[in-house]
């Protein structure tokens, strides 16, 4: 029954619809048609421009999600800015280094998570490496 009416859509009914319509027979005779006219080519145009755009779509760029673009995605969410203030004079060790990737676990002290994002996203990021100077008096 489904494929009698469908046959019957397509052998039928979609000739009949063809042949009624205003087709010019030059590109001026567009110019030439009334508005009825125009509204009864809408639905062709309309169906021929989605056959259009859904034959080039694969062949368009992607667009990034907005997700894929953030850098911080779970340090302070809660705060409108992350920022963290840290003297150099309170520097224990000789070399420090802090996170720029936004991936570390014991952010903001780098635990070289970069190198796993660096492979996975072709980025070249690495860590903030502060180095306190030794000063030695004689």
């Amino acid at each position: 029954m489904v494929l009698e009416s469908i046959s019957r859509i397509i052998k039928v009914q979609l000739p009949a619809y063809l042949k009624r319509l205003p087709l010019p027979e030059t590109i001026g005779g567009f110019a030439r048609l009334t508005v009825s006219e125009w509204l009864r080519l809408l639905p062709l145009l309309g169906i021929l421009a989605l056959l259009g755009y859904l034959t080039i779509r694969p062949f368009l760029p992607k667009k990034k999600k907005q997700r894929d673009s953030l850098i911080n995605l779970k340090i302070q969410k809660e705060n409108p800015k992350v920022v963290n203030e840290i003297d150099i004079e309170d520097l224990n060790r000789a070399n420090v280094c802090y996170c720029r990737c936004w991936r570390s676990k014991t952010f903001p002290v780098c635990d070289k998570s970069h190198l796993k994002h660096n492979e996975l996203t072709g980025d070249n990021v690495g860590p903030l490496i502060l180095k306190k100077k030794i000063l030695v008096y004689n």
